[in-house]
């Protein structure tokens, strides 16, 4: 029913990158095989102890150190890694994923995550593990409804999360500042204090959260409407971007997206109205596949929001493009309806793929390192303190997926077109937002000794330093892409916003 990528005559370079990429995971550990361990009888050390061993950490590893980004000599072809990350995925997309990543530098960094997990791992490498996104760019973070109806602002991608360091997460989230802010004409010095302000939202945040009650960290989360964090007010700008941001985002429900991708069939039904190539209604036997895996998927839903799933039935099904590094991954989305044919339920259902980091860390422990959709959501409810009610996993076709809510009072904040106060202002709040989730699974005071007090700049300006120095690297790589599609070796669609 689908055509999927292949080798094409660049399948030399694709080989020598799996061949690095064979090399390194047999030097890494076997994936965690009792995470969390729960020992209720002997507790865990005072915090202020811990934070003294993340202190003594810093002579290991020195903030300085922080700073280096040395191209390898054996780094891989940059377009190679992309062309490996091809493989698998639906092949007349492809043009189209490729077309999207060379619309810019920054768009270029969002597709190429498996260039820069390459990159970070032959930097240096911190003793404290977390339950890292894998993909922290400032466009991973958005809005989204609460099961209580409020709207909370977050991280909202995890395709590619896994177990790491933490300071991996921040880099990847420092570089984005840095790529997107030169694609908006920001001035270097300015790029560079969004950076800092991005790395002392996440000291201020993991140094404010070191000393409280575990419960207290666990269910910590930043209502949209009153964002407060530590080291920074807000200012009237970027209250009104979010002020507009939330309104809008509260419009985005099942009934509004109804009316948007709807339309009526001949008997008066429901079905989705097609934009090709972005959503394309699929045929009969790929309708009851995705709905075979619905029904599989409810039983990874709590028992009590069965009851909930039980009384809809699903009306149609479609193929909907997402994203940038997605693009060519297959993802569905189902129309439901329930107590009458204008109660609707969209579930996005999109295939999972190996993550990026997955060569070079320890990875989820069992059982979520066997299914790549329950991996996705497992960290998905870890990270956020607040989440989708209707977060599961299933299997299409023997293709592993996740599930959740299409729209739900889902909306973005504009960060990497900003300039100015408000670039600052929402950097460090999207570097809190990454301690808060950290903190969720990491040890907070021991990263907080780590990264040290707010009056300490050390580590601030080491990640500014190698934001800078990769940016320069991501537009190199760019550059590369884009003579790759000019030479013909990579295909390209005319349009990128199809």
């Amino acid at each position: 029913m689908e055509r999927s990528a292949h080798p094409t005559d660049t399948s030399a370079a694709v080989d020598e990158h799996e061949a690095v990429i064979e090399a390194a995971e047999e030097a890494v550990l076997e994936p965690l095989a009792d995470f969390p361990h729960i020992d209720l009888r002997s507790g865990v050390e005072p915090w202020e102890k811990r934070r003294a061993s993340g202190k003594i950490l810093r002579l290991e590893l020195p903030h300085s150190t922080q700073a280096a980004f040395d191209l390898a000599r054996d780094r891989p072809d940059p377009v190679a890694l992309i062309e490996a990350a091809h493989q698998g995925r639906q092949s007349h997309l492809i043009p189209l994923r490729v077309a999207r990543m060379a619309s810019s530098p920054f768009a270029f960094l969002r597709g190429a995550a498996q260039v820069m997990a390459w990159d970070l791992a032959q930097g240096p490498r911190g003793a404290i593990d977390v339950v890292m996104n894998g993909d922290a760019h400032i466009s991973n973070f958005g809005l989204f409804g609460s099961p209580q109806g409020e709207v909370v602002l977050d991280l909202n991608d995890f395709d590619e999360v896994t177990v790491g360091p933490w300071e991996w997460d921040l880099k990847r989230l420092c570089a984005s500042i840095e790529v997107a802010a030169r694609d908006a004409d920001v001035p270097p010095a300015e790029r560079r204090q969004a950076a800092l302000s991005a790395v002392a939202g996440y000291q201020h945040t993991m140094d404010d959260l070191a000393p409280r009650g575990s419960l207290d960290v666990w269910q910590r989360a930043a209502r949209a409407e009153d964002l407060a964090f530590a080291g920074i007010e807000i200012d009237a700008r970027s209250r009104a971007v979010v002020r507009k941001a939330v309104e809008k985002a509260r419009r985005k429900n099942n009934t509004s997206l109804l009316d948007r991708v709807g339309e009526r069939r001949t008997d008066g039904g429901w079905r989705f109205r097609e934009e090709s190539p972005i959503l394309v209604r699929v045929d009969e036997a790929t309708r009851e596949a995705v709905t075979t895996g619905l029904e599989r998927y409810a039983e990874t839903l709590p028992r009590e929001r069965r009851f909930m799933l039980s009384r809809y039935h699903v009306v149609d099904v479609a193929h909907r493009v997402v994203g940038v590094g997605s693009v060519g991954t297959r993802a569905y989305v189902a129309l439901l309806c329930g107590n009458s044919d204008q109660d609707a339920l969209f579930l996005q259902v999109k295939e999972a793929v190996r993550p990026a980091h997955a060569p070079y860390v320890r990875g989820m422990p069992k059982p979520y390192a066997d299914h790549e959709g329950e991996r996705v959501i497992y960290g998905q409810r870890l990270l956020q303190a607040v989440g989708d009610p209707l977060l599961g996993w299933t299997k299409i076709e023997g293709r592993p997926f996740y599930v959740r809510q299409m729209k739900n009072m889902k909306g973005e904040i504009p960060v990497a077109r900003m300039t100015g106060r408000s670039l600052l202002y929402f950097s460090h709040a999207y570097g809190a937002l990454l301690a808060k989730a950290h903190a969720r699974t990491g040890d907070a005071a021991a990263i907080a000794g780590y990264c040290g007090h707010d009056d300490r700049a050390d580590l601030r300006v080491a990640l500014a330093d190698w934001a800078m120095a990769y940016g320069d690297r991501n537009e190199a790589d760019y550059q590369a892409f884009r003579t790759a599609i000019a030479a013909g070796k990579l295909r390209a669609a005319d349009d990128p916003h199809l």
